[in-house]
């Protein structure tokens, strides 16, 4: 198992960009995905984007050209930078690692909010 914390959520305007960040509570060498779900009011939890321990990215179509995950190796953090927000990007983001079948682990969420 590994311990996530999000960071970084809040109000912003459409258009605007905004750097979620995911403390993670041990080394992402070795874990085999990450990732940032959201989950809007009534709608069901879905993918945002992914990354793979060897580095390959996966996005949702939604946020393709607007989003972009990253990892910091040294210092054991996830990001997602998101840039010209739209109100349809409100939503609960949620950290994520994938350790295996067995070992799955998820933050505890933090609320963006895209409104003028």
């Amino acid at each position: 198992q590994v311990r996530l914390v999000e960071l970084g959520g809040g109000l912003v305007e459409p258009g605007g960009s905004l750097r979620l960040s995911c403390a993670v509570s041990r080394s992402v060498f070795g874990i085999d995905v990450m990732g940032w779900y959201r989950q809007a009011p009534g709608k069901q939890r879905e993918l945002v984007a992914n990354i793979t321990d060897g580095g390959s990215t996966n996005y949702a179509d939604s946020v393709k050209g607007r989003f972009e995950i990253s990892r910091d190796r040294a210092e054991n953090w996830l990001y997602l930078q998101m840039y010209s927000l739209k109100p349809e990007d409100t939503a609960v983001y949620y950290c994520y690692a994938y350790l295996g079948p067995m070992s799955q682990s998820w933050g505890q969420g933090t609320q963006v909010t895209v409104s003028s």
